[in-house]
């Protein structure tokens, strides 16, 4: 089955590295035209070495107004992906008031801005795709902040579904468990960390990038048409028998 996103504009935010590099290369070959944002200009600039045809933007999507000003002068746009994110992982007991602030300004009211932004930008039959976490869904010790901006995530994909249903412009999440990216595999190559985890994960593995870019294109495409207000849980089974 193709999912086409050819000539479709598509947003995807945190594009300097991992799930949201891999993305914009993928729609990139896939025909799409990519808006990259990042706030790091060198993972951008290899980016665009990499897939020329692909334009970037860089800002710090913590910055409300700095973020409406590089995002303002966008016309048309037919997708969006919310994929900026940080992880702080910490005891609840050790977080601090900047562990909380950062988490919830690049996970939540980034997100959150940049809808809002774009969204009059958007016309019928456009999609929105929030990168989310299982942690959204479920309580991972030590991810409490990390938890519950993703649990906001998630509340913002439904409301947003609901709201802008009327407008035909369809918005569902992602919910990955750990995913191999390079930061993951860094994070995570400890087996007396990973083991207890990967135990509750029927298939016995942790995700590749692959397999959270594809549902996205999915997502996005017009093969998707009638889902929408979804929380796609992408954990090889852990909820199956958690």
């Amino acid at each position: 089955m193709e999912c086409s996103v050819k000539g479709k504009t598509i947003v995807v935010t945190g594009a300097g590295q991992g799930i949201g590099n891999e993305l914009c290369q993928a729609l990139d070959r896939l025909g799409a035209k990519v808006i990259a944002v990042s706030r790091s200009a060198g993972p951008l600039e290899e980016l665009k070495a990499a897939c020329p045809a692909i334009e970037t933007i860089q800002v710090d999507l913590s910055d409300w107004s700095g973020t409406r000003a590089a995002l303002g002068s966008l016309e048309k746009v037919d997708g969006l992906v919310n994929n900026a994110g940080v992880a702080v992982i910490k005891p609840f007991l050790e977080l601090t008031e900047e562990d909380y602030d950062r988490t919830f300004d690049v996970n939540v009211k980034a997100a959150f801005n940049v809808a809002q932004l774009l969204t009059p930008k958007m016309a019928a039959g456009s999609s929105i795709v929030n990168v989310s976490s299982l942690a959204g869904l479920k309580a991972i010790h030590g991810h409490c902040a990390y938890s519950m901006s993703k649990a906001a995530i998630d509340g913002l994909t439904r409301n947003l579904a609901l709201e802008l249903g009327p407008r035909k412009i369809r918005v569902n999440s992602v919910n990955p468990t750990v995913i191999l990216t390079r930061m993951g595999r860094a994070n995570w190559s400890d087996p007396a960390k990973a083991d207890p985890l990967k135990s509750k994960i029927p298939l016995g593995r942790f995700g590749e990038v692959s397999e959270v870019v594809e549902p996205i294109v999915y997502l996005l495409s017009d093969r998707s048409s009638f889902v929408n207000g979804h929380c796609l849980p992408l954990e090889g089974g852990f909820l199956a028998g958690n």
